[in-house]
């Protein structure tokens, strides 16, 4: 029995744990090794940075290794293991919290296949950067190495980068990382518009297979080495490498490592040119992609006087600049296009002297990007975090994931999202959480969907009472909350929306619940039994000797009655017997210290008749609440029912007639064309035979 507290305990610091790994560490990065099976990061002998598993940013998928053939001494750790999401779902997306909105962030997907699923073939999938579709990734072979960087401006607190299956093989991934960015870095992403790394180039380090990295990038951009061509020419020996030990600065607006702008490549004369290519790489929102290129130039030798070293850069042979460039010693000159080139083919940068330069061209370093749009927007933010809490509290197993409503095509099943003008963020106006094992109380979270109209929380194991604030929801029109284990009373707000017509409430199969809106109590406990055998034998003895009583009367006015119509006028005219015995019944009723009640009446104090009580030989018995909150009881007299007009208003006089506070007091009847009914106070405790029943 005391394993229980330490149980959840023990769940609780678990859960603390894996909540903490899942932040970004003092720098703000995030460096995720996706796959990973261990419960503890490790950090990486060669980058030095704490690889965390993904098991914090994600709850879909399983975890493989690559095959051992595919594992080589130099490797990093990280490719070892993948997360593979075969058969989990259209959309799987990793979550990282603890963002600072409308900063800039670098995201990088890594994957490695290695053959992990030992199927040998090579899937493609489309990956999303929030709810913005950012590329295709195209696995090429077993041991294709594949990094995917993009440069967006994160809205939220949180980012999520998402898979998608597109039917051409399980989506994986085997490593993830988030680097924050300062706001003044890549004026060319904004709110609308993300950068896709096509190239990031850092000409002649003296070690071909090096790269640069943190920390000679503060910011973890990885520079590749990178070795152009030059124009085919057989007396040019080939491209030179100059370099310099001293500090470049970079003031600008990419800051490049100054490790990167030490090193340069110049022809061997000035007739000799600099120039490399790339390729557009269409997408499928958009065949030919828009290209940023970004150019860094810095002197790196004290020139020789008189010497000049002027250059122009064009682009698919057309001239970039009109102007000429000359770099500046020891200091970054930075050259970029703001409006993005847009080319149906090959892209192919050239960088030659001018006429009046002495000394070859010269080139530090380059990026070049494609633009993506990041214009769609996400769910209302409230919305997402109440229904993410809703999905956390019940450990919703169905495939949420992503944003709730965008793209509208993923969706989360059984959520209905409204979709308004331009510019305005989608809304949740549909939950339908019905039979989906739902357990404990009704969450506080569903009041604060302001615009939910439909709520089916029906055929679930929800308990405890139902929350006043869901009568303030400003839209909802359904409220379902039949087939469930809710006590207490239905909140005075929700019934009388139910009363207006206003909302359609639910709330049948709650045994425990009551139904009017005042305090009620629980059912006997069983340690309340005895009292039970106690008072049922003493109220038997009350009821058989009042019914005694009233059979008497009734006996005694029957032959008084009799003796009084034995003789009949003789020019007394005869009438239909039928019509005669409901007039003089409905006038007996008159004569009673009741209400009369419209059959239209009745549909509104009962809401139309939903809720069943009981049934009799007379008809069935509904529940309903009269105009101020009082629950009654209503008896409509069945068109099948064996019994006429002299039973009802035998019953009706019976009730109105005597008093006993273990017998129901009559409120009032309908007599409404065919339609005859008796009101009368609700007994919120059951029936006796209930109670003898239950012992």
């Amino acid at each position: 029995m005391a394993a229980g507290p330490w149980l959840l305990l023990l769940c609780l610091v678990a859960g603390a744990a894996l909540q903490a790994r899942a932040q970004p560490d003092s720098k703000g990065f995030i460096t995720v090794d996706c796959g990973l099976s261990e419960e503890t990061g490790y950090v990486d002998d060669t980058t030095k940075f704490f690889n965390v598993p993904d098991a914090g940013f994600i709850d879909t998928g399983t975890n493989h290794n690559i095959s051992a053939e595919y594992v080589v001494p130099i490797m990093l750790k990280t490719w070892y293991s993948v997360r593979s999401f075969a058969g989990a779902g259209v959309r799987n997306c990793y979550t990282l919290r603890s963002l600072e909105p409308g900063l800039k962030y670098m995201v990088r997907a890594r994957f490695l296949y290695g053959n992990y699923d030992r199927l040998d073939r090579f899937p493609a999938f489309d990956l999303y950067i929030g709810v913005n579709y950012w590329l295709t990734v195209n696995i090429s072979g077993p041991d294709a190495v594949v990094f995917e960087e993009a440069i967006v401006v994160v809205p939220e607190n949180f980012l999520q980068v998402c898979l998608v299956d597109i039917g051409a093989g399980a989506p994986f991934i085997s490593g993830l990382d988030l680097r924050p960015l300062k706001r003044t870095l890549y004026p060319h992403v904004t709110p609308a518009q993300g950068l896709t790394l096509v190239n990031r180039l850092n000409f002649g380090p003296t070690n071909q297979s090096s790269f640069f990295r943190y920390p000679v990038d503060p910011h973890d951009r990885i520079w590749d080495t990178f070795f152009p061509k030059y124009r085919e020419d057989p007396l040019l020996p080939g491209l030179e490498r100059i370099s310099t030990t001293e500090r470049v600065r970079n003031d600008d607006f990419f800051e490049v490592p100054s490790a990167v702008l030490q090193t340069a490549i110049v022809p061997p004369s000035v007739s000799g040119n600099i120039y490399f290519t790339w390729y557009p790489r269409p997408t499928r929102i958009d065949p030919t992609p828009g290209h940023i290129v970004i150019l860094h130039f810095a002197e790196l030798q004290v020139l020789p006087r008189g010497s000049v070293r002027q250059l122009n850069v064009t682009l698919n042979d057309k001239p970039w600049y009109t102007s000429s460039i000359s770099p500046f010693y020891l200091s970054d000159l930075m050259v970029n296009n703001t409006v993005p080139f847009n080319y149906d083919g090959r892209y192919k940068l050239s960088v030659e002297a001018t006429s009046n330069s002495t000394l070859p061209p010269i080139l530090n370093a380059a990026e070049v990007f494609s633009v993506f749009p990041t214009t769609n927007l996400s769910t209302d933010s409230q919305d997402v975090s109440a229904i993410t809490a809703i999905k956390a509290k019940y450990r919703v197993t169905k495939n949420w994931m992503g944003d709730p409503c965008v793209p509208n095509d993923m969706a989360w099943d059984r959520l209905t999202c409204s979709y308004g003008a331009t510019g305005s963020r989608p809304r949740i106006t549909s939950v339908n959480l019905s039979s989906s094992d739902l357990n404990g109380d009704i969450s506080l979270s569903f009041t604060n969907l302001k615009a939910v109209q439909y709520l089916d929380l029906s055929n679930n194991n929800l308990i405890g009472s139902i929350p006043d604030a869901l009568s303030q929801l400003p839209s909802l029109t359904l409220l379902d909350l039949s087939g469930n284990q809710l006590d207490g009373s239905i909140p005075s707000g929700l019934l009388k929306k139910s009363q207006d017509g206003s909302l359609n409430l639910r709330y049948r199969n709650n045994p425990k619940l009551c139904p009017n809106g005042n305090s009620c109590q629980l059912p006997p406990k069983k340690n309340s039994k005895l009292a039970l055998y106690i008072a049922v034998p003493a109220v038997l003895l009350v009821v058989i000797v009042l019914v005694t009583i009233l059979l008497i009367c009734l006996l005694k006015e029957k032959k008084q009655g009799s003796m009084n119509n034995s003789i009949t006028p003789q020019n007394e005219t005869m009438t239909d017997h039928g019509t005669e015995n409901v007039i003089a019944d409905d006038r007996s009723l008159r004569r009673l210290e009741s209400r009369r009640f419209t059959y239209k009446e009745l549909e509104m104090i009962t809401n139309n008749f939903q809720q069943v009580l009981g049934q009799g030989g007379f008809g069935y018995v509904y529940s309903g609440f009269l105009e101020d909150g009082t629950q009654v009881a209503v008896k409509l007299r069945s068109h099948s029912s064996n019994q006429g007009v002299k039973e009802f208003l035998a019953e009706a006089e019976i009730l109105t007639r005597i008093h006993h506070m273990n017998l129901v007091s009559m409120i009032g009847y309908c007599m409404d064309g065919e339609y005859m009914a008796l009101v009368y106070e609700y007994m919120s405790e059951g029936t006796l035979q209930e109670h003898i029943e239950g012992m």
